[in-house]
């Protein structure tokens, strides 16, 4: 197979090189090998899938696609009159690029998808211009390479070539998309993510419930799934795992990836090793806007979504962040009937974790169960009540995250930053409820012998299996740590104060009254200044009830309007001033809770509600572990330093945020007073001589 890839790499070189940069050998490579597998399959079938379409055109029947497609004996066909070898009799350049196009025309619609998606057209003026197109298909015809499944035999029936079966093929081509993937280190993670996370991610997923593995189907998921690398490696984890416990299964792939190259890559990868059906159940379009799988449940999710990646086009056609409506999205949790998990347009990867969620089957021998790769923002950015927090909460308190894995830095081609592997389930084990795990995995690698992009280390299987015993054990280790689900969880508070004004009624406050909000309201206010002279007055409740009875004997009649622009335009903040009351309560109507406070109005027992001060309002994080609450953390933290203060207990929202640092963070020991000592007078003594050089040269 290297041998094969390498003369594939040598096509390239020899007839690409000075007309395409080696970055860019790849956009008519990849699709001339998809070609020429599809024709070499096609090939003892080719006659007979002729005379199907003659007689097919000939009864006038146009829906042809099931007749072929049987014909073919595979799930395509090819239904024009030409071969790739049987391009190569003419010598006249635009005879063969016609013939060409004519050859590809006659594909079935999923060979036609992908070659569309390559955007392999867009590539033959070119190969035209510079004489490449012969060539290239000669090249790719040599009798030196076999890219059929059957062998290549001489006279005497000895084989010369042998067959490459549909998964050496789909290998071969993987190889290919390696090395093209090394070209382009600067899109690679995006759309490949390296072996050994995927192998890791397949057993995480899989090794937990191997031994309740039944005869049966299994139906596995990617959301993101660029070239589909991760959906075929857990596949054979998944059968191999199978097949050591004796059982039978069959496994059904689907997949959905926006970017158009890399979605014909994952289409051509799974034909070419003779999964069509498989082939069909990868859908292209975003999965956030146009989701290719509405109502359908998987066992098995897999996926590394785009992180850091703004997905605002897909919010826009979802309705904008106030108009989401997708179930998907908008959940019900905890009472709350439209809990939204929207994010930041900026950032959507925690809404391809709700997606796989959605998706995920409930009930069966083997609960479903979720891999998935994110960056650390998506462990703790986002307030409370905010999408990000939102998806946090819901995932712990539904009790589906069994872990998080922190992965080696520079594990990925085009990132160095920290990276996480979230592993969820549907129904954790009885040891597992009620628990998260965080694994710190962060030093087990090996070095590469040179750089991938970005990517300088590598998991090895010992380091894989590190991980897994480390999750199998669920014990706290330096590497591993176990928590309730409701750590993670906090209370964010509103603390308000009081509103403190001191009134001023004198001439110049009255006239820009007048100016700001009208006669009737100055005119109340000079009636009430007449009573209680100028001020200032540090009781700004005694000057309210003073103008309103001055309304009243001005026959107005009782206006909110009234008491907001004594307070704009007449009150400044005062903090000696009496606290602005907003509402009185009979004694005995409520009960004091936060916001009341006991009073006397006119002379009897009272409770009262003040006005909230918006510049002396704060916020406080509360863990949900605090002992005694929201209630026994204000009275020790807050109310001996701010007496009048209340909670808003409407803002009160619950948020979640997970922190590597704060658990596995090892701080470096402080030097010795010794240390510090003796460099100190190093530096004296190196200052000394210093000054006495300069001393005996002046």
């Amino acid at each position: 197979m290297t041998n094969i890839t390498s003369f594939i790499w040598g096509i390239a070189d020899d007839v690409l090189r000075d007309v395409y940069r080696r970055g860019k050998y790849r956009d008519v490579i990849l699709p001339m090998t998809v070609i020429r597998r599809l024709d070499a399959v096609l090939e003892p079938t080719k006659e007979r899938v002729l005379a199907e379409k003659a007689r097919l055109d000939s009864e006038g029947l146009v829906n042809q696609e099931a007749a072929l497609t049987l014909a073919a004996g595979e799930a395509f066909y090819n239904a024009s009159p030409f071969t790739l070898r049987g391009l190569l009799s003419t010598n006249n350049a635009q005879r063969l690029r016609a013939d060409f196009e004519a050859y590809l025309a006659g594909f079935s619609e999923n060979v036609r998808d992908i070659l569309k998606n390559f955007e392999f057209h867009a590539q033959l003026d070119r190969l035209e211009e510079n004489d490449c197109l012969y060539p290239l298909i000669e090249k790719f015809c040599s009798p030196k390479i076999n890219l059929s499944p059957r062998p290549v035999l001489d006279g005497d029936g000895v084989e010369i070539l042998p067959g490459l079966d549909n998964h050496r093929m789909g290998t071969v081509f993987e190889e290919l998309l390696r090395q093209f993937n090394d070209e382009n280190n600067e899109e690679a993670g995006e759309h490949f993510t390296p072996r050994d996370i995927v192998d890791l991610m397949a057993r995480l997923v899989f090794l937990p419930v191997a031994d309740r593995i039944k005869d049966g189907t299994y139906l596995l998921y990617d959301g993101a799934c660029g070239t589909g690398g991760m959906l075929t490696v857990a596949e054979d984890t998944l059968r191999e795992l199978a097949r050591e416990r004796g059982k039978q299964v069959s496994i059904h792939l689907f997949g959905q990836e926006l970017n158009g190259e890399t979605y014909a890559i994952c289409k051509a990868d799974l034909l070419l090793k003779g999964e069509g059906q498989a082939a069909e159940n990868i859908k292209d379009k975003s999965t956030l806007a146009a989701d290719g799988f509405p109502g359908r449940k998987f066992d098995f999710l897999l996926s590394n979504p785009p992180f850091g990646k703004s997905w605002k086009t897909d919010l826009e056609k979802l309705g904008g962040k106030a108009g989401v409506v997708d179930p998907r999205f908008v959940v019900s949790h905890a009472g709350e009937p439209a809990m939204s998990l929207v994010t930041r347009s900026s950032d959507g990867q925690m809404m391809f974790l709700a997606n796989m969620i959605s998706k995920m089957r409930e009930g069966g021998p083997v609960p479903s169960r979720i891999a998935e790769i994110h960056n650390g923002s998506a462990l703790f950015t986002g307030d409370a009540g905010g999408g990000e927090s939102n998806a946090r909460r819901w995932i712990i308190e539904n009790d589906w995250l069994e872990a998080i894995v922190a992965l080696p830095l520079n594990s990925f081609y085009n990132t160095g930053i920290a990276t996480y592997l979230w592993i969820l389930s549907r129904e954790k084990d009885e040891a597992r409820r009620g628990k998260v795990q965080l694994i710190d995995a962060t030093t087990w690698f090996r070095p590469l012998p040179r750089n991938l992009g970005k990517k300088n280390c590598e998991l090895t299987a010992a380091d894989i299996e590190r991980v897994c015993e480390a999750y199998r054990a669920l014990a706290e280790t330096e590497q591993s740590k176990v928590f309730p689900n409701d750590e993670f969880g906090y209370w964010k508070i509103v603390v308000e104060r009081p509103l403190r004004l001191s009134a001023d009624l004198s001439p110049r406050a009255l006239a820009r009254l007048r100016a700001e909000a009208g006669a009737d309201v100055a005119d109340a206010a000079a009636k009430a200044a007449q009573r209680l002279g100028p001020g200032p007055h540090r009781d700004m409740n005694a000057v309210l009830a003073a103008v309103e009875e001055a309304a009243a004997a001005l026959g107005l009649r009782k206006n909110a309007a009234r008491r907001k622009a004594i307070l704009a335009h007449c009150g400044t903040r005062d903090p000696q001033a009496a606290p602005v009351i907003a509402k009185t309560y009979k004694a005995g109507e409520a009960d004091p809770v936060y916001g009341l406070f006991p009073a006397r109005i006119a002379g009897r027992p009272a409770l009262v509600a003040y006005e909230p001060d918006v510049a002396l309002r704060d916020t406080e994080v509360v863990p949900l572990r605090e002992e005694g609450g929201i209630e026994a953390f204000f009275a020790r933290e807050v109310a001996p330093h701010a007496p009048d203060a209340w909670i808003d207990e409407d803002a009160t929202k619950i948020g979640y945020e997970i922190s590597f640092t704060r658990y596995f963070y090892k701080p470096k020991p402080l030097r010795s007073l010794a240390e510090i000592r003796a460099d100190i007078e190093a530096l004296e003594a190196e200052t000394e001589a210093l000054l006495s050089d300069i001393v005996a040269e002046g």
